[in-house]
């Protein structure tokens, strides 16, 4: 384990390769006439560019197979996979009055995650581990799910995605004991470059509680157990 400087978080390395990058924003770049145009336009344009794309690289868009690819990847990065990116599509939290009192660890393990790396477009695939200590309020399981897929879906560096749910549940849960980890496979490295298929990435968030390092073991040793 290594703290990154900040005396917030903590992150942890078993096993990475990673690509030469810089995490530049917490936040993901984004330009501010970002959604001035709507869907469908962004799909028409898509299209016609993916469509130019593809002709350079010299298929034949007359094949049955290929004529519709354009049009298809144009709806599939507005509509599905990069959805993430327009935040009207953020969830809205669902909070419940801590009626219980409960003052104990909390934990949803292996959320799916399926993102793209925003330096190759290729798909980013693991596993996300959320944690935190709840307070006045708890929020509803599905929640921590769907807070981590919208993130997910956007062109992505897996350190920014960690950082980036841990603060929203900060935000939304108002508190700082809130544990974020990531597992994934990234396909720029196994399908290019040193096409390495055996490692796998990993980043942590440790905030509040979290930062104390038999409360960090716990919440390992849970998401370590089958």
């Amino acid at each position: 384990m290594k703290d990154n400087g900040n005396g917030k978080s903590r992150s942890i390395d078993f096993k990475e390769i990673i690509d030469d990058h810089i995490l530049t924003t917490v936040d993901t770049p984004l330009r501010s006439d970002a959604f001035k145009i709507d869907e469908e336009l962004k799909i028409e344009l898509i299209e016609k560019n993916f469509k130019e794309i593809m002709h350079i690289l010299g298929l034949d868009l007359s094949d049955e197979s290929l004529k519709d690819t354009p049009q298809r990847v144009a709806k599939m990065y507005v509509k599905e996979i990069f959805n993430g990116l327009n935040p009207e599509n953020k969830p809205q939290p669902t909070l419940f009055e801590n009626k219980f009192k409960f003052n104990e660890m909390l934990i949803e393990k292996n959320i799916t995650i399926y993102s793209y790396c925003e330096h190759h477009f290729v798909p980013i695939i693991g596993k996300a581990h959320i944690a935190y200590f709840p307070k006045n309020h708890v929020i509803g399981l599905s929640k921590l799910n769907r807070i981590a897929q919208y993130y997910a879906k956007r062109p992505q560096v897996q350190e920014r995605l960690t950082m980036q749910i841990a603060n929203d549940l900060k935000d939304t849960l108002q508190t700082d004991d809130v544990a974020v980890l990531i597992d994934a496979d990234h396909l720029c490295v196994a399908s290019r470059g040193v096409n390495d298929v055996n490692s796998s990435t990993i980043t942590s968030s440790y905030n509040g509680k979290f930062l104390n390092d038999e409360t960090r073991k716990e919440f390992l040793s849970h998401v370590r157990s089958a």
